[in-house]
């Protein structure tokens, strides 16, 4: 289908752009990515998405909007307080690219839902911001062979890794099992600093990009830390490992 002038217009930076042109422009379009959390990663990485063209994206969040959100979750605003996230994301994104089409899914992300909801996408974006779901999409994602962007934030620091199941290290690899659950003595994790998740969360939507285009060098096999206080990126180069629980040869043959 041929690109309408208006969306001549809007994409007019990326149609000129060596090296990416209509023919990428085409390949977004017909991208369907989702997004598990629309809080401080998921608010820029869908906003890039979007402005950028993606045919579908998914948005899942089963949280309501807070003020305290407010200082890094830019897909929300004073007047969303009290609405649920994924609401508030769909109508600011729908003011952005209208082009778009948008399914959200105002749910938590359990062991049961995960397969369906991941199933229509060609690429999950992990926005979460807790161990349990991270992993929960590293190991559905292994078992559907969906690739997935991981990404987490704390304090002044983020991270980023790019899976593509099979071929590359998953989080498992590099991180066997999550770290132990905080007691409830201990006090609140701090943080993060609010433009932290923006520049983790905008390297998703470009490694997302990447993918969907086919153009460029994808994150795999290495986990690209940011330390924002020294300003520095950092490559942990990584391998798959075949005695990975969840992507390992044994693994995948217990499966089969």
């Amino acid at each position: 289908m041929a690109f309408s002038p208006e969306e001549r217009q809007r994409y007019a930076r990326h149609f000129n752009l060596p090296g990416f042109g209509p023919h990428s422009q085409e390949r977004l379009r017909a991208g369907r990515v989702m997004v598990v959390g629309c809080g401080g990663l998921g608010s820029p990485a869908l906003y890039y998405l979007a402005a950028a063209g993606v045919g579908l994206l998914g948005l899942m969040d089963s949280d309501k909007v807070e003020i305290s959100n407010l200082q890094r979750q830019i897909l929300h605003a004073t007047p969303d307080i009290g609405r649920p996230k994924v609401d508030s994301a769909v109508g600011r994104l729908r003011a952005l690219n209208p082009h778009v089409r948008l399914s959200p899914h105002p749910e938590h992300l359990t062991a049961d839902n995960a397969s369906e909801l991941f199933a229509p996408y060609d690429l999950i974006l992990d926005a979460t911001d807790n161990f349990a779901a991270k992993y929960l999409i590293n190991d559905v994602c292994i078992a559907l062979k969906k690739p997935f962007i991981h990404a987490s934030i704390s304090g002044f620091c983020g991270q980023l890794l790019a899976v593509l199941p099979a071929k590359s290290a998953c989080l498992r690899c590099l991180f066997p099992e999550p770290p132990p659950l905080a007691s409830v003595e201990a006090p609140p994790a701090a943080g993060p600093l609010g433009a932290i998740p923006g520049v983790i969360g905008s390297l998703q939507a470009v490694e997302a990009i990447k993918f969907l285009t086919g153009i460029g060098a994808l994150l795999t096999d290495t986990l690209l830390t940011y330390d924002g206080l020294e300003a520095e990126f950092r490559p942990i180069h990584a391998k798959r490992k075949h005695a990975c629980p969840a992507c390992g040869t044994e693994a995948q043959h217990h499966k089969e």
